[in-house]
């Protein structure tokens, strides 16, 4: 597959999927608007965003297992450039009670054991102070790691969005899928809470989840997005890969959720240049984004160095990250001294 049939394959999924959130708003929200509650504050704490290390190898493992609309559990893929994305998410509650939720579970096994181990991730699934995965999607990426999770806690809930493949959930109960490197040694005991996309489910007061049924590269449908409601601030996305689109999640929030009129911020991937390459459209989505005046936007992983650079040029609040990243045993190819990434080790607080 050439590079020009690839990034084709890339732009079709992301235009279907801003296509598909035009329908969203009146789905869920034609009667009234969603009252999800709100917290007193939300922190992240960024455990891994390097899914990948080396942009090149993992295209290349897509081109040459197929494409980009190929089955990712029959891709043979470079087990050295895998990583993971995952995040600690922290809610404080109007009482000043807190809960934490683990966000994604990485890819790599061995990649996501450290990643665990250095940030007590370990600990706190084994003592119940982490009862809860919020899965965003079914990507490789963001699940396959499953395994360094369930090997800490095989009964905690799961949160993930009902559009699952048979592969998914075989994974889960305990399965291996050799070509791909995909295995879990450890099956899931706890309850599995499939949301649809039809409601906004309520996870803590101040935080819920929509599932947003979008296409996604390598055959991976649908992608839970949580909301959450910060007391006089307003509304904060937080987000694996963003694949609805930024601005798609922005306008459903001000159509479907109490407090969604006033726009805070984002943490997660943006799925904007994600290869590093540009398209105009890019620039409009700036403009989109400066339209709601957000106070803080932290992004990673998918969302492209060359987008936030540029955001963060236009006046976008784009919040800056450090240099821990580079304590850990393996970098991205294509992290700058700009540090417009919030990556591995840093952390944001709304």
């Amino acid at each position: 597959m050439k590079r020009r049939t690839f990034l084709k394959c890339l732009g079709t999924s992301a235009a279907a999927a801003t296509a598909a959130g035009v329908v969203f708003p009146t789905a869920v929200g034609a009667q009234s608007k969603s009252d999800i509650g709100a917290c007193r504050s939300i922190k992240v704490t960024v455990l891994s965003e390097t899914s990948w290390f080396n942009n090149d190898v993992f295209k290349k493992d897509i081109t040459d297992g197929g494409g980009a609309s190929t089955n990712q559990y029959t891709v043979p893929w470079n087990r050295e450039n895998s990583g993971g994305y995952s995040a600690l998410i922290e809610v404080e509650a109007l009482d000043g009670s807190r809960r934490k939720f683990l966000m994604d579970t990485g890819w790599n096994n061995d990649w996501m054991d450290y990643v665990f181990q250095r940030h007590g991730i370990d600990k706190m699934l084994a003592s119940g102070e982490i009862d809860t995965l919020l899965l965003s999607h079914w990507h490789l990426d963001h699940y396959w790691g499953i395994e360094s999770t369930l090997k800490h806690n095989p009964k905690i809930k799961i949160i993930a969005p009902n559009t699952h493949y048979p592969e998914d959930l075989q994974l889960l109960k305990g399965a291996e899928f050799k070509v791909a490197g995909a295995k879990n040694t450890v099956p899931h005991q706890g309850e599995l809470l499939l949301v649809d996309d039809k409601t906004i489910h309520a996870v803590v007061p101040g935080l819920a989840i929509k599932q947003f049924d979008v296409p996604i590269l390598l055959r991976v449908r649908g992608e839970n997005v949580i909301y959450a409601n910060i007391q006089g601030k307003g509304i904060v996305t937080i987000t694996g890969c963003c694949h609805p689109g930024l601005l798609t999640l922005y306008n459903f929030a001000k159509r479907n959720i109490v407090g969604g009129d006033q726009t805070y911020g984002c943490y997660g991937g943006l799925h904007l240049s994600l290869f590093e390459n540009w398209d105009p459209k890019f620039d409009d989505i700036i403009k989109g984004a400066q339209s709601f005046k957000p106070e803080k936007m932290g992004c990673n992983h998918c969302t492209g160095w060359a987008w936030a650079e540029k955001a963060a040029q236009s006046g976008l609040p784009i919040v800056k990250g450090t240099d821990t990243y580079k304590s850990y045993p393996k970098i991205s190819s294509v992290a700058r001294g700009s540090n417009v990434f919030l990556t591995n080790g840093d952390t944001v607080i709304f």
